[in-house]
């Protein structure tokens, strides 16, 4: 499955905002501003909520298997995104139309929002909210920003965004990273809540909290492998190094006999001309004593 693509290009819908109802907005702003230091149920709250979407679209698939048509496999999947500081949780359940995100994640309160809200006040801990149908909310237990991209089998794909300052938006979506059928939440985690970013502490929480759930979850994992170098490529290269090398010393060594052999020739010319003018020396000299002695027996007679 393919992660979402946070980019938006310029050819994106203008969004529609909407303000939230008078006690969501109370709910979220207690949330928030409330001091709780469990904060993982938000985890199970939200795989909860994935879970009864793909009960959802498994019992209309009984009846119906073309349900099925757009996304055969029902699953839900945790990818964390370090490099975004994002954790995105995708199921392939039913989902929301337009109509849906507008009504059940805004503007009109479900029948425990306010009793929840009461009984918080009076002293309930907050991980009883997933018991008052209220549990999407805890998101921003954790999240600066929550985005849903929604896409029913009978309506097109949306995605619902707010960073629980009062209103909330609703923009078409026309990528295709999105599974055929299903909802993606993604969450933008607060800077204090890089955690859940951490594949120990998620599969720790998931692990928790996901007894009870009938659907396989899959969490997206980041695996560092070292290569190791052949000790053979080490070798030849080392024989590679030694035998040019080797080639190298041979050709000194070949320019050094033959510097010797022309040092021993030039030795050799100049020795036989020495022998030449020795021998051209004594042979005038024998040519003089010749000549001297034939004078010499000239003047005796």
């Amino acid at each position: 499955m393919t992660d979402i693509d946070t980019n938006v290009d310029a050819t994106t819908p203008e969004p529609e905002t909407f303000a939230f109802q008078a006690e969501i907005n109370q709910l979220m702003s207690l949330i928030i501003n409330t001091f709780y230091s469990n904060k993982e149920i938000f985890l199970r709250e939200l795989i909860s909520n994935s879970s009864d979407a793909l009960d959802k679209i498994r019992y209309q698939s009984l009846t119906d298997k073309t349900k099925l048509d757009a996304e055969p496999e029902m699953r839900i999947r945790i990818v964390p995104d370090k490099s975004n500081n994002t954790l995105t949780i995708i199921d392939t359940g039913i989902s929301m139309t337009k109509a849906d995100l507008v009504n059940n994640l805004g503007t009109i309160a479900q029948s425990g929002t306010k009793a929840f809200m009461e009984a918080v006040q009076a002293g309930a801990d907050m991980s009883m909210i997933g018991q008052f149908g209220v549990g999407f909310y805890s998101a921003f237990l954790v999240s600066e920003k929550v985005e849903v991209i929604v896409k029913h089998n009978d309506d097109e794909q949306y995605v619902w965004c707010s960073d629980a300052g009062g209103t909330f938006t609703i923009t078409p979506d026309a990528r295709e990273s999105h599974p055929g059928r299903g909802t993606q939440l993604v969450l933008h985690l607060k800077e204090d809540q890089l955690e859940y970013l951490e594949e120990r502490r998620l599969k720790d929480v998931i692990k928790k909290h996901s007894e009870f759930i009938n659907y396989p979850i899959e969490l997206q994992v980041e695996k560092e492998e070292e290569v190791e170098v052949d000790d053979d490529d080490d070798d030849e290269d080392t024989k590679n190094d030694d035998d040019d090398k080797a080639k190298d010393d041979d050709k000194d060594k070949d320019k050094d006999d033959s510097d010797d052999s022309d040092s021993d020739d030039e030795g050799d010319v100049k020795d036989a001309d020495d022998d030449k003018k020795r021998e051209e020396k004594d042979q005038a000299s024998e040519e003089r004593v010749g000549s001297d002695e034939q004078t010499e027996t000239t003047m005796d007679a």
